[in-house]
């Protein structure tokens, strides 16, 4: 069932992301009065189609990688056998603006999408492992900062980060620069924020995969902090609040939240002498850990703690404008790195293709809705600003020639135009070699 994941996921970000983005073209072309002939979702032949009243094949095809829109155009005979029919309207009878609208339908409603699945995924609520810093490796930007192990990062450069996916995100942001990466911090449960500034110089400048939070210093286990110390537990009854941090175990040091697991469930009902942290000072306690039967029928050690989570939830309203804002930093961020990719300060080989998508989206499936959800709209945005790139046969190439009619008063000549389409087709057919070589070379 594991191996089917990977194509179902793909099959299915891939026909959410293309039907939207073809509806975006479609709903244009509606609205201008062009005779829409077909909408497809797929290449090659139709596997299922069906005709409306207004004569519009809607088809799936059998190759599932991408989607067009169809429709008459006089300059384009016989590509689909189609009858002009009385008041028809094709689209070289459209004015110049309805048709760089047109072009810039499939991009804004991917980028409508991912404001949708953002604004659901805020409302919905997150609840997401805060980000701890654990112990910091030797001679890292981290520790020649003098940065204390335990702390939550709370911004990266001025950028929230609630949970490890907005830390890496800020510092991909950061690729290639030179200057410091500026890190506020505080201690679980404290107000009080410390700033700390990481220096870089090019950092990982054309590297093919950086390694972004262990180049800095930053280790992302969970350490063994209480978050929540339940009521009546084990834990509470010895005195152990929120935001202590236990530092050794039956006299073992515990470095992480899983060794504190491990130590209290293979304890059931034996006394454990545990140090803990508070406020710069250790404690010494013993506690009695109940027994409790886990589901694989195992009897388990149990003493009421929880480690520590950020909730992200916001209201119908807020909710919206936090996804407004997501998709507008994210589109930023995209539009970054793509600068920086051409400028060689990032490797062409983090560009991906189908099979790092099936897998990146089979892992965020096997994750939960929430993290699919993400990749989705993060997905969607990625497309939308693709597109827009002024390269001819893309949205972007059209919309350039739209601007350039404009500009000149007439349309681009017919020459022009196809020797524009054909450099475009040699971009992006080695684009798209390029990014499946890199997806090969991954799985190798």
């Amino acid at each position: 069932m594991d191996i089917l994941l990977y194509p179902l996921a793909l099959i299915v970000t891939l026909g959410v992301l293309v039907t939207i983005h073809e509806l975006g073209h479609f709903v244009i072309a509606r609205r201008s009065g062009v005779r829409v002939v077909r909408f497809s979702v797929g290449f090659g032949r139709p596997i299922w189609s069906r005709r409306d009243r207004h004569g519009t094949e809607f088809a799936i095809a059998a190759i599932p990688l991408g989607g067009y829109v169809r429709m008459l155009d006089e300059r384009e005979p016989g590509v689909i056998d189609v009858e002009r029919r009385a008041g028809d309207v094709s689209y070289d009878d459209l004015s110049v603006w309805w048709r760089m609208a047109l072009a810039f339908g499939g991009p804004v409603a991917n980028f409508l999408l991912a404001m949708v699945v953002y604004w659901w995924l805020f409302v919905a609520g997150t609840i997401t492992a805060a980000p701890l810093l654990g112990t910091p490796g030797p001679d890292t930007p981290v520790a020649r900062a003098g940065i204390p192990a335990g702390v939550e990062i709370v911004s990266v450069d001025g950028e929230p980060t609630p949970g490890w996916q907005q830390v890496t995100m800020a510092l991909a942001a950061r690729l290639g620069d030179s200057g410091s990466i500026v890190l506020d911090v505080r201690r679980p449960g404290a107000a009080e924020v410390a700033r700390y500034a990481l220096p870089i110089d090019e950092w990982h400048r054309g590297v093919d995969e950086p390694d972004l939070l262990a180049s800095l210093g930053i280790d992302p286990v969970l350490p063994p902090i209480f978050g929540e110390v339940l009521e009546d537990g084990p834990a509470a009854q010895v005195g152990l609040r929120a935001w202590d941090r236990v530092v050794m175990g039956n006299g073992e040091p515990v470095a992480t939240w899983s060794d504190w697991v491990d130590l209290v469930q293979g304890a059931p009902e034996q006394v454990l002498d545990v140090v803990v942290e508070r406020d710069g000072a250790e404690r010494h306690v013993q506690i009695r850990p109940e027994s409790r039967r886990a589901a694989d029928g195992t009897t388990v050690g149990y003493v009421g703690v929880a480690p520590h989570f950020n909730e992200i939830r916001y209201g119908l309203l807020d909710g919206a404008v936090r996804g407004l804002q997501e998709t507008g930093s994210k589109t930023l961020l995209t539009l970054g790195l793509l600068k920086k990719m051409v400028l060689g300060d990032v490797s062409m080989k983090n560009l991906s293709g189908p099979i790092t998508i099936a897998k990146v989206a089979g892992d965020s499936a096997r994750s939960g809705w929430r993290f699919f959800l993400s990749v989705l709209a993060l997905l969607s945005i990625s497309l939308g600003v693709l597109n827009l790139l002024p390269i001819p046969i893309l949205d972007g190439g059209h919309i350039m020639f739209c601007a350039a009619e404009v500009i000149k008063g007439k349309p681009v000549s017919e020459k022009a135009q196809m020797v524009g389409t054909q450099i475009g087709l040699v971009v992006v057919a080695g684009l798209m070699i390029l990014a499946l070589y890199n997806d090969i070379s991954r799985l190798l």
